[in-house]
């Protein structure tokens, strides 16, 4: 609060309500005003008061609830990093092989971003309207039927999150090993990385909070590091021959395979809403997070992309497996490599954090509406966080690490993970058929075809990946349905123990 006794914000908010009404004349106007909006409140730093945050389900019992213990400084971090793991140093090179041109690869990563940002959108309004613990999953539940929502939490515990999460885990045991040499092996150190961020986020979410904060802070260092130097201590790469012409279907269906790993780069955002529960005024909060989550990966990515581009070409770019590596080594020699490594390794380990700060949440919506484990619904009543959702994630990821099957189940968690987050879009439209669009706090701009636009887009993604990887494609959607005689037996199990 100003000494003057006028808040910043509400002076922004002043500026910026006239400039709304402006931009909502033209068509193209409502997503600029959104944004600008968005924008405007980061300076209205007066939080308001903590309370418990009521618990998902009609099961739930007595006691103390979540705390409500994030403000929009945690809720961004969180949303950033669920986005920013290790992909964003090594991916541009993928979507180099894909597309030739400098244009062509800059606009995978923009138009990216731009559905990146209609996902955060309809996220936000959702979040707005239902802002309750467990985020996709509550959102499911209420639209469609609990069967639905048990799916997703079923291929969230067992592949989505607790797969990537492996994955992740293994990069960073990796990278520290190359830095630290040590007698552990990569699974070994990958399952202790797990266990400390275990161990962190039963303190309380605060405490898992300011360490996820804190690790993504030093994420965008290491990216601004890689940019700065990429910018200033290389040269210009020279300038490539003309890549030949390709047959328009042929460059359409190059784009598209560019546009895979670009989507999986960006997605991550729609955990932030996991947390609802722990979020100070969510239905506000949690907008304006994602928001200016997706807004400022978009600008970190576009950076890296730039100066990769800059100093490696395109041709180089996509012959270099390790791309950001190859940018530090040109502008620092063998020092920039080993601080771009350490740039990675924080990296994978705030994303880890940023799992385990929010996936546990999910699971302990579906014990506390009864159609999973009762102990997952426990919150421990000094730390206020459900310790036993936070545990049994961390030993299930570090099973997959220390198996080494990771890799096989990143090929199965695409298709399902995109194919939920189409659905998870399409609660929109009936959150507004029942409701009507003037409930929530925050509406998506140029709904319903933003909205649209979104879950094509997912879902054609979806389809490129069965059409490319069949295989794995059906595993994966094996693994989804056997999630359905699991219901049934559930609530067949829970019946008579509602009737008694």
């Amino acid at each position: 609060m100003c000494s003057a006794g006028l808040q910043p914000g509400i002076f922004l908010f002043s500026i910026a309500d006239s400039g709304i009404r402006c931009l909502n004349r033209f068509p193209a106007g409502e997503i600029a005003a959104t944004v600008i909006e968005c924008l405007a409140i980061v300076a209205d730093n007066n939080p308001p008061r903590e309370s418990p945050a009521p618990v998902a389900g009609a099961a739930a019992a007595s006691g103390p609830g979540l705390a409500r213990a994030l403000g929009l400084f945690d809720t961004t971090m969180v949303v950033m990093g669920g986005i920013v793991g290790a992909g964003i140093f090594i991916n541009p090179y993928v979507v180099a092989r894909e597309v030739h041109r400098p244009a062509e690869i800059l606009t995978a990563w923009a138009l990216g971003g731009m559905i990146a940002l209609a996902g955060a959108f309809v996220y936000a309004e959702l979040a707005a309207r239902l802002p309750e613990v467990g985020g996709q999953y509550a959102y499911l539940r209420e639209a469609y039927k609990p069967g639905v929502a048990f799916l997703y939490g079923w291929a969230l515990l067992l592949v989505v999150q607790t797969g990537g999460m492996a994955a992740v885990a293994v990069t960073f045991a990796r990278y520290v090993r190359e830095l630290v040499p040590m007698g552990l092996s990569d699974a070994a150190l990958a399952a202790l990385a797990l266990a400390v961020l275990t161990v962190i986020n039963c303190l309380g979410v605060r405490a898992g909070s300011t360490v996820q904060s804190a690790l993504m802070v030093l994420k965008i260092l290491a990216i601004a590091a890689l940019v700065g130097c990429g910018w200033l201590l290389t040269r210009h790469a020279a300038p490539a021959a003309a890549a030949p012409p390709i047959p328009p279907l042929a460059a359409v269906a190059a784009f598209a395979a560019a546009m895979a790993p670009v989507m999986f780069s960006y997605g991550g955002y729609q955990t932030a809403n996991f947390i609802a529960g722990e979020v100070r005024r969510p239905e506000v909060t949690l907008p304006r997070g994602l928001v200016l989550g997706v807004l400022g990966v978009m600008a970190l990515y576009l950076g890296v992309n730039l100066v990769s581009l800059r100093a490696l070409g395109a041709a180089g770019l996509a012959a270099a497996t390790a791309p950001a590596s190859a940018v530090m080594r040109m502008a620092l020699g063998s020092r920039g490599a080993e601080i771009i490594a350490f740039g990675i390794a924080i990296s994978a380990l705030g994303f880890l954090s940023q799992s385990m700060l929010t996936a546990p949440r999910v699971y302990y919506a579906m014990a506390r509406d009864g159609v999973f484990f009762r102990a997952v619904g426990w919150l421990d009543p000094r730390s206020r966080v459900p310790v036993v959702a936070i545990v049994l994630q961390g030993i299930w990821a570090a099973v997959i690490a220390v198996s080494g099957r990771y890799e096989q189940i990143l090929n199965y968690m695409i298709s399902i993970d995109l194919l939920f987050m189409g659905l998870t879009a399409t609660c929109l439209f009936r959150e507004r058929f029942r409701h009507g669009r003037e409930t929530a706090r925050f509406r998506v701009p140029g709904h319903p075809w933003t909205t649209l636009g979104y879950i094509v887009a997912s879902w054609l993604v979806v389809a490129g990946t069965i059409a490319y990887d069949p295989v794995h494609a059906g595993i994966g959607f094996a693994i989804l349905f056997a999630g359905v005689p699991v219901y049934w037996l559930w609530r067949r199990r829970q019946s008579p123990r509602e009737e008694g």
